[in-house]
């Protein structure tokens, strides 16, 4: 079956099957997401949910990212870690659509607090290629998948990562490891509904959570029905076109590790991924009118058209809070124009709510053509900016700089790491986790 064949590759997979590329693409992933995770420590749905997660106690504790004075029980330390790391929308996205590091090293790091011996790095990183692994397989049952459906990704996938990641650092049987991936199943899926609200980071924070929680049941004895992934009412239920596959034996030579191929989205911007696109052909066009313009100024914008991909929950024509403002075209669009940069400054609130930037959101139109599909492999993003005076420009993009065809060099990614990691750590803490 391919449950079973699932537990059998979580269980089987060894370091020596981990190649050069895959730990260069992993540790990268692994870096950006502690940045942004420390980063988002100083968020208010991470003090909400570290607030709530002290009202549980047990004799196991593990670290709350930037908070040494404080420790919580493992799965409530995956839990408000995962949200940190979501808390901006700042972290990785693979293709098909997911956030994938924010679900798997959370929960990773809490349970290795927890092991009779500290795992080696090297196991550390097997594991957390097999819950990224798992992800990638997971998604490729549907090609709904590879835009963006109902659920948010990785709500459904991530706990599935999650579950395989720390079942393989507890040295699960096939059997059990199996049962995790049911286990865990129960605990999958949100409505894209709480996008552009503070629960959307919650969805992150719950699968890294409730998938240490299902490889632990698991290995307590806990079973569940052991051909959830086979069938259409298991997983399937999250996809109208779910068409499984079974997991290569890893003895057999077949097995090739999808981030090997497909590799992630470094954001430079905390802000959902469609974002970038438009960022970049915003400050394209700002450098044309800067050159072609005598002394521009963007007060002298008489209207500005967005073509984008259609989508359901991006559209936030007039944002009010930093949540809404990460998931609106209008909003990226007018602060590149306006500020000839997007950072994470621009998201506070004396940013969002100054007037120049909501009179320029009222001059704003959003269009989205017909060959502009809602897939992060395909799509691009237009901005046209007229003046008063009669001029016009227009700039595309079609990759932005990041995205896994264009990726981050190693010096811009480092970068990103020390300046959101230096809001919480030293110098010394700073170089001490790149080294």
């Amino acid at each position: 079956g391919i449950t079973d064949s699932f537990g059998a590759a979580i269980h089987a997979l060894g370091p020596s099957q981990l190649t050069d590329g895959v730990i260069h693409r992993s540790k990268r992933m692994m870096l950006d997401t502690l940045g942004v995770g420390l980063l988002g420590t100083r968020t208010a749905v991470f003090n909400k949910a570290v607030k709530y997660s002290q009202t549980f106690r047990s004799e196991q504790r593990s670290s709350v990212w930037g908070r040494s004075d404080l420790t919580l029980p493992p799965c409530y330390a995956a839990f408000v870690n995962g949200i940190a790391v979501h808390s901006m929308d700042f972290d990785d996205t693979w293709h098909p659509a997911t956030h994938p590091s924010g679900a798997v090293l959370p929960a990773l790091l809490a349970l290795a607090e927890q092991l009779p011996s500290r795992p080696s790095g090297l196991d550390l990183l097997l594991a957390f290629n097999v819950g990224i692994e798992v992800q990638g397989r997971l998604l490729r049952f549907s090609r709904e998948a590879y835009n963006i459906p109902e659920f948010h990704p990785p709500s459904v996938v991530g706990v599935m990562g999650s579950a395989a990641a720390s079942a393989k650092l507890l040295g699960l049987s096939p059997s059990q490891c199996s049962h995790a991936l049911a286990i865990a199943a129960s605990s999958a899926g949100a409505p894209l509904a709480n996008a552009a609200t503070q629960t959307k980071p919650l969805h992150i924070g719950n699968a890294a959570r409730r998938g240490l929680e299902a490889a632990r049941l698991a290995q307590a004895g806990l079973e569940g029905n052991p051909a959830v992934l086979d069938v259409d009412s298991g997983l399937g239920v999250y996809y109208k076109d779910y068409s499984p596959s079974a997991m290569p034996d890893c003895a057999s030579g077949a097995f090739r590790w999808i981030l090997e191929d497909q590799d992630v989205a470094f954001k430079r911007i905390p802000a959902h991924l469609a974002m970038h696109w438009l960022v970049d052909a915003a400050l394209a066009a700002s450098a044309e009118l800067q050159e072609t313009v005598w002394s521009f100024d963007p007060s002298q914008i008489r209207r500005v058209t967005l073509r984008v991909p259609p989508s359901k929950y991006i559209d936030v024509p007039l944002p009010t809070t930093e949540h809404q403002a990460r998931h609106s075209f209008q909003f990226n669009a007018c602060s590149a124009l306006l500020d000839n940069k997007v950072t994470v400054a621009s998201f506070d609130p004396a940013q969002i709510n100054r007037p120049a930037l909501r009179e320029l959101l009222s001059k704003v139109e959003v269009t989205t053509p017909a060959d502009n599909r809602p897939s992060f492999d395909d799509m691009y993003c237009e901005v046209q900016v007229e003046t008063a005076q009669g001029g016009s420009c227009t700039a595309r993009c079609d990759t932005f700089y990041g995205h896994w065809r264009k990726p981050l060099s190693q010096q811009d990614l480092v970068e990103k790491f020390c300046a959101n990691a230096s809001s919480v750590l030293s110098s010394e803490g700073v170089e001490g986790v790149i080294d």
